[in-house]
């Protein structure tokens, strides 16, 4: 269940399930997000954190991904 597009010139993957586990974001549904912009990784989740989101526009993106996969 992997989902890929772009935003606003950010790349983004998701890895999300029909229902939430304790390994998704606050409990849910994605398992794995990965968002990048000129290559450059700006989030990354794998069941746990790698690189929090930081920045107005990457946490906008960030939370619209919740919203739309969580």
């Amino acid at each position: 269940m992997w989902t890929t597009g772009t935003v606003g010139g950010y790349k983004y993957a998701v890895k999300h399930y029909e229902v939430g586990s304790y390994y998704g974001i606050n409990d849910g549904k994605i398992s794995k997000l990965e968002i990048r912009k000129d290559g450059k990784i700006l989030v990354n989740y794998d069941r746990g954190w790698d690189v929090e989101p930081q920045g107005a526009e990457v946490i906008e993106i960030y939370e619209a991904l919740l919203d739309r996969f969580n």
